[in-house]
């Protein structure tokens, strides 16, 4: 009997883990739903007018860490490349990028002419030689 008994306690502890594992499992693959939550994406690439300079590429990201005072701006990422396999796909040659979420078009608009994105503009544009923007809309 002692064995059974150790088998079920055992069965019953592997099942108990086993559902605590997988109710958890949706939180830790997709903590939030960005997408259709906040479905007007913003990327935007930057290159910088000399692109070894740290400081220039630090100036950038501190003056794009001040857009997050914006309100309608829901989520902001700020990212540099990534050091990932090189394939002929991919592009490394930016330096700097921020990924922005916005619930509407309306809330992106706000976020074009607000005060604070055009002092962004007016600090830093000086920095970068190049810039590309990436806007869609999740369908």
């Amino acid at each position: 009997m002692k064995t059974t008994r150790r088998k079920f306690i055992a069965t019953a502890a592997a099942v108990t883990a086993g559902t605590a594992v997988a109710s958890a499992m949706p939180s830790i693959i997709k903590p939030t739903n960005m997408i259709s939550k906040y479905p007007i994406v913003h990327h935007v690439f930057f290159w910088l007018k000399n692109p070894g300079s740290v400081e220039d590429r630090d100036s950038i990201i501190a003056g794009l860490k001040t857009l997050r005072k914006i309100e309608t701006i829901k989520e902001l990422r700020i990212g540099v490349v990534a050091s990932t396999e090189k394939r002929d796909v991919v592009d490394n040659s930016w330096a700097v990028s921020e990924l922005m979420f916005f619930e509407n078009l309306e809330g992106q608009a706000t976020y074009q002419s607000h005060p604070i994105h055009q002092q962004f503009i007016k600090d830093c544009s000086h920095l970068w030689d190049k810039v590309i923007v990436y806007d869609a809309m999740d369908v």
